[in-house]
Formats: structure tokens, C-alpha cells, sequence
């Protein structure tokens, strides 16, 4: 793994972001914002699926006063995200947002900005430079724009900066932030803005931040999906999982099947995953056993073997294995409950 950038360390509450601290995951609600209860039972599910830093939309000001009570009840971090009127930036300050997103571009002129930079300095809260491919002023690139506005905060002494340069594409996006990253120490927020539904999303987002983080550019991540938040935070997690950036969470090795295939192998996969998932909730970091699914005996054995727990497919019937041994066979219908015991013995210790 190439060596982390090295950049400023911000904290978000009580997460650093930047400095060496672990990549974070971030994701936004799609609540009302006026509903709070709605906000703060969403909000807990996204931290039981593994986020680290949530957002919500503060549209006006009755929103921001929302925000307050979110924030006290609140197991992560809180930001703000504010478009078009900085007295909501403002507003989120005084109800306790943990840090706030800006387009500097559509909040108002110097003055605004620089008074919610004035306002997030006395509370000792960040803010995160949000600058996106469609808000782009005439003549200004992401990057040229996002330095111009790191420089309005910063001529107010103002340095609790993150930035984020999102565009639609993974080559635009690629780009940006790669030229960021070598104008400047702030740590970088990453993500696709607009990236689509959870396939498409998922794929261009996997390429471009997998391809960033790979370079040791970037200290958060939000996978932006038109889809269920926890659905963005299981994404996040699992590709930082595959970049060796966090601790290997439940997974399931699963072949793909073909015509000697007897056994249910997908259905059971996917039961596998659903119950470890569960088992996962509230133990972040906690690094689970390898599991695999495997459908016949050309590459079944030499996969199970391979696992700490696995199922190698017969006729109807599974062979279970632990570290690498067989342990006996398993009916379809007992296979997902011997795997699920077979894991929860082992983190439990």
C-alpha cells in the first residue's frame, strides 16, 4: 500500500480526519429535516451499520433548530450541510453541528463567508469546502474554485479545513483531486457526486476512490448512492476493507456456480451474509474470520481449506470445515446456522 498523504489533522467531534488517522466513512441522510425523531432513529442505524461521521441537510433555519436536538442524542458526529443562505450556517453553529459543508459559491458574498468563519472559529468547529462539477462559476475549474475559497477562510486565520472536489465522472473526479493533493495540505474528502443507483454508483465509485486512496490521497470517504444510506456506509467500509484501510469486517467468499453446482450456493451466501451482518452491528473493528461458499469439488476443498470457516458444496448437503479440517457434513437447511455458530464462538473469543 503506498504511503498515506501527509496533511493537517481536523477533527470532526471526536474523529480526526487528516494527519494519519483512519480513512472515516461519512454518509447523509435522506430524511425531512424538520422531522427530528425521524433523523434521530435513522441516524443511529447509519452508526450501527459502521458510519463515522453523518450528515444532514439544514434548508432553513427551523431545520438548524431541529439539528440541536439531533446532535444531543447523536452516537457519531454531526455536519451541517448548507446551501444558499449562511444564516443556516450560522444557526447550525449556535445549535451544536460538530462541523459544517459549504459551497462558499452559493451562500453569499466574502462577507458571509467569512462571518461563518469567524462564527465556526469561536466554536472550534470545521469546515468542509464542498465544491461540485455543477456549481462551478464561468472560467473556474474544481480546483481553482475550491482554493479560492480556502483562502477566504483562511484570510480569517481560519484553518479547520477539509476539501472536496466531486464531479459525476471518474476521470474529471480523478483528476481534481489529484491535482488538489499537491496544492495543499488539508485533508481531503472523497466521493463521486451524483454517482447513481447502487450498481452503477457503486462500480464508478469503487473505481475512482479505490484508485485515490491506492495513491494515499484521501481521509474520508462518502460513497454517494441513490439508495439507502447504510447502503452507502457498507460500500465505504468494504472498500476500505479491500484496500487493507480498515479491519476485515464480515465477508463472504462465494463462487460464481456452474453446471456441477448441486447445492443452493447463492441462497445460502447471501443468508451467510445477512446473519454476519448482524453479528457486526456495534463491533466496528472487530476483524472477523474468513468465511467461504463453495459450490463443487474442483476448487471447493482447496477454498475451504484456505478459510476459517467454510462450506463446500455436495449433492444437496454442505461439508463444513474449520481451519481448514472437515468437520462433518451439513444439510442446506442447518448450513447457515453452523456457520453463523461457527463465527460468533470466534469473536466472542
Amino acid at each position: 500500500m503506498t504511503l498515506r498523504r501527509d496533511t493537517r489533522t481536523v477533527r470532526v467531534g471526536a474523529v480526526p480526519v487528516g494527519g494519519g488517522a483512519p480513512v472515516s466513512v461519512q454518509t447523509m441522510l435522506d430524511d425531512d429535516p424538520h422531522d427530528g425523531a425521524a433523523l434521530a432513529a435513522h441516524l443511529r442505524s447509519c452508526a450501527a451499520a459502521g458510519a463515522d461521521i453523518v450528515r444532514l441537510t439544514v434548508p432553513d433555519l427551523a431545520a438548524a433548530k431541529v439539528l440541536g436536538e439531533v446532535v444531543k442524542s447523536s452516537p457519531v458526529p454531526v455536519v451541517a450541510d448548507i446551501h444558499f443562505d449562511f444564516r443556516c450556517a450560522l444557526a447550525a453553529i449556535e445549535a451544536g453541528a460538530h462541523a459544517l459543508r459549504v459551497n462558499p459559491g452559493n451562500i453569499g458574498g466574502r462577507e458571509q463567508v467569512q462571518a461563518v468563519a469567524r462564527a465556526a472559529k469561536a466554536r472550534g468547529i470545521p469546515i468542509r469546502i464542498g465544491v461540485n462539477g455543477g456549481s462551478l462559476e464561468k472560467g473556474e475549474t474544481l480546483v481553482s474554485s475550491a482554493l479560492k475559497h480556502v483562502k477566504l477562510l483562511e484570510d480569517e486565520g481560519f484553518r479547520e479545513i477539509v476539501v472536496s472536489v466531486k464531479a459525476s465522472d471518474v476521470a474529471t473526479t480523478l483528476a481534481a483531486y489529484r491535482e488538489l493533493a499537491e496544492r495543499t495540505d488539508l485533508p481531503l474528502h472523497l466521493g463521486l457526486t451524483e454517482a447513481g443507483t447502487f450498481l452503477h454508483g457503486t462500480v464508478h465509485s469503487a473505481v475512482a476512490l479505490g484508485i485515490l486512496l491506492s495513491e494515499g490521497i484521501g481521509d474520508t470517504v462518502r460513497v454517494s448512492l441513490t439508495d439507502a444510506p447504510e447502503r452507502e456506509v457498507a460500500v465505504g467500509l468494504e472498500l476500505l476493507r479491500a484496500l487493507g484501510l480498515r479491519a476485515p469486517g464480515p465477508s463472504v467468499t462465494s463462487c460464481p456456480t456452474c453446471g456441477r453446482t448441486k447445492c443452493d450456493v447463492k441462497g445460502v451466501a447471501e443468508a451467510i451474509e445477512r446473519e454476519l451482518a448482524k453479528l457486526a452491528e456495534g463491533r466496528h473493528g472487530v476483524k472477523f474470520p474468513r468465511v467461504a461458499v463453495m459450490g463443487c469439488v474442483v476448487n471447493g476443498p482447496g477454498e475451504a481449506k484456505g478459510a476459517d470457516v467454510a462450506l463446500c458444496g455436495g449433492d444437496g448437503v454442505f461439508l463444513l470445515y474449520e481451519d481448514g479440517m472437515p468437520k462433518g457434513k451439513v444439510s442446506a437447511g442447518e448450513a447457515v446456522h453452523a456457520v453463523t455458530a461457527a463465527v460468533t464462538r470466534r469473536i466472542q473469543g
